[in-house]
């Protein structure tokens, strides 16, 4: 069975060059003409998908064919083929960058390609750039399946009539963006700011949709055909079982492929705030996803009651999963980029430490005592604990990457998991 939806990766010759403004734009475009927009993001990233979930009104979910698989990635378009008005896939990195690449990833998916370029030091190179991302490396099967372009930080419409005018008939012009500090979106060490920290959100979207709304942006791009296939089937290994998820400012790194996972394992989601609550929900296992931690310092020093629960629980024998962030939390205590200490949650011995160089990042799997699952890495801190590893996450050439550690039902790394890699072996991790 075939279903068809219009359908583009949004793609760029480099990170950077407004590719995450342009999809939100185009979501936020089309949704408010009351079409209904489903986003995916190319890669393990947390934070895109955020403001995409905001500007299209719907879940961002990720694809990636080495985090994921590709077979994820087929059933999950078609699934989203099945009710959508149009699909729109935001790229990573460059055009032509990692392995596999957008490119790549776009000729295997059959996904045309809208390029996004940064025209802002450019005029008639604007085409040459386009028609050499478009036909690199064709002769040997490679190229780029770019259908239309789109000049982003244009000065001028007289700017935006020149890149146009460079482009090679067999690329469309699909519209121009102007220069516009007041709608770009602010980052820190990780990349975008969440969504939830960024007050005028809304109004930086809309701001852009509103420059894109008298281009041919505007207009659906033809439908792409997906062959429909079906979710993998689930044992409900997870029925009955409360899993407490953490989600707050603190803790904001989940991807909706592993909240869905986890209720289609047959467990029951109950969400608290390590910053406000004092008391777990009433549980059999818990979840600690990454995110930034280090920026709440105080607050979660000073929240004991939920250190306290989060001890009783580990001490009962129950099952804990502390992600990256999550993971930094449980040490005794947490350092600051500028040396400030806190007090941690005391799960673990040990100290992590902020820093200003990259300590880790790619994509990686691990072989667990319950089963091998996928995932990645992407951290700014190392941490210091007496601990013996139980074991060693791998990169794809085989070279050791994070630690994972073990006390008792508690899990925790630096490695942010995919639940769907291998839904069985999380269910052994959160089962009592």
């Amino acid at each position: 069975m075939i279903q068809a939806c219009p359908a583009l990766l949004v793609a760029a010759p480099a990170s950077g060059q407004g590719k995450t403004t342009v999809v939100a734009a185009l979501a936020r475009l089309h949704a408010r003409q009351g079409r209904r927009v489903r986003v995916f993001k190319c890669g393990p990233d947390f934070l895109d998908p955020q403001i995409h979930a905001m500007a299209a009104g719907s879940p961002c979910e990720n694809i990636d064919f080495r985090m994921c698989g590709e077979a994820d990635a087929h059933w999950r378009l078609a699934r989203a083929a099945q009710n959508a008005d149009l699909i729109l896939v935001e790229g990573v990195m460059g055009l032509h960058d990692g392995e596999p690449s957008a490119a790549e990833l776009a000729r295997r998916l059959g996904l045309p390609v809208l390029l996004v370029l940064d025209a802002s030091a450019m005029a008639g190179s604007f085409g040459a750039v386009a028609w050499g991302l478009k036909h690199y490396r064709a002769e040997q099967g490679g190229g780029a399946p770019i259908t239309m372009a789109l000049a982003n930080r244009v000065g001028s419409d007289y700017h935006a009539q020149l890149c146009r005018d460079s482009l090679s008939p067999d690329i469309a012009w699909c519209g121009a963006l102007p220069r516009d500090a007041d709608a770009a979106m602010p980052e820190r060490h990780l990349g975008l700011l969440p969504a939830a920290e960024i007050a005028d959100l809304a109004q930086r979207i809309e701001r852009m949709a509103d420059a894109l709304a008298a281009t041919p942006a505007a207009e659906l791009p033809p439908a792409v055909e997906f062959a429909v296939a079906s979710a993998p089937t689930l044992e409900p290994l997870l029925a009955g079982k409360t899993i407490a998820v953490a989600r707050d400012a603190a803790f904001c790194f989940h991807y909706p492929a592993n909240l869905e996972c986890l209720e289609a394992l047959g467990a029951r989601l109950a969400f608290f705030s390590p910053l406000a609550d004092a008391q777990l929900p009433t549980c059999d296992a818990v979840w600690l996803p990454g995110g930034y931690p280090e920026l709440h310092g105080p607050a979660l020093a000073a929240n004991t009651g939920i250190a306290a629960a989060l001890r009783a629980h580990v001490e009962a024998g129950k099952p804990l999963l502390a992600e990256c962030g999550g993971m930094m939390a449980c040490f005794d205590s947490l350092h600051t980029v500028d040396g400030e200490r806190h007090a941690g949650f005391g799960l673990l011995p040990g100290s992590s430490h902020m820093q200003k160089k990259l300590a880790g990042l790619g994509m990686i799997a691990v072989d667990l005592p319950e089963g091998r699952i996928a995932g990645h890495t992407f951290h700014y801190s190392r941490s210091e604990t007496p601990l013996t590893p139980l074991c060693h996450a791998t990169r794809a050439d085989g070279r050791e990457s994070e630690a994972v550690y073990r006390q008792q039902r508690l899990t925790a790394s630096y490695m942010h998991f995919y639940f769907p890699s291998n839904p069985g072996a999380t269910a052994a991790l959160l089962r009592a």
